[in-house]
């Protein structure tokens, strides 16, 4: 039997993504599934606290196992950067091409373009909530390149690899990323339940 499971989100690539890397394992349901049309305020100042104001949000109104995460790219330079404000940098929430530009911009006179992207995952698990995080370290690039992905990923180099995350086809990216890191993590956690 095919569990179903909560992905607490309203970002179709993000479901599409995460769908991806389970297969048919889970079925994978969003909030838009739910009926469930608001926006979660994440007043958090982490990762990890912003994931679990979500997923404790649809735990108490629904009572389902759920799972929500909290990413963001944070660039060594500009002190962590644009860290849990990453979806609304440039002050409109999911603006990516504005959120690029701001980084860009800000990262025009400097050499150090060391970044990570970081995934913190929380999980409600039979009323137990479970936490799983995910690093990718990579650059920044000084101009866009590559059409896939969403958010940062034209911008982003991830070590080891000549092309930028939007340059990835998406099952490569998912074996690296770092959602794709807390995913394996949290699909090994669901496989032993």
């Amino acid at each position: 039997m095919i569990k179903e499971l909560v992905f607490v989100t309203n970002n179709a690539h993000k479901v599409e993504e995460v769908a991806h890397a389970v297969g048919n394992r889970f079925k994978i349901l969003s909030l838009k599934d739910l009926g469930f049309e608001k926006e979660i305020e994440e007043t958090g100042t982490t990762f990890k606290e912003n994931a679990s104001i979500k997923t404790q949000r649809i735990y108490q109104q629904y009572n389902l196992d759920c799972f929500a995460d909290d990413s963001g790219l944070e660039i060594a330079a500009l002190n962590g950067d644009p860290g849990v404000f990453s979806a609304r940098y440039a002050g409109e929430h999911g603006n990516h091409q504005a959120n690029i530009e701001c980084v860009l911009e800000q990262m025009e006179d400097i050499t150090d373009r060391k970044a990570q992207f970081k995934t913190v995952i929380s999980l409600i698990w039979k009323g137990r909530e479970h936490w799983f995080e995910g690093v990718v370290t990579g650059t920044i690039r000084t101009e866009i390149s590559g059409n896939s992905g969403f958010g940062y990923d034209p911008i982003f180099q991830p070590d080891g690899y000549p092309v930028t995350f939007a340059e990835m086809p998406l099952s490569e990216k998912n074996k690296i990323s770092h959602r794709g890191k807390a995913m394996a993590q949290l699909i090994t956690f669901l496989q032993q339940q």
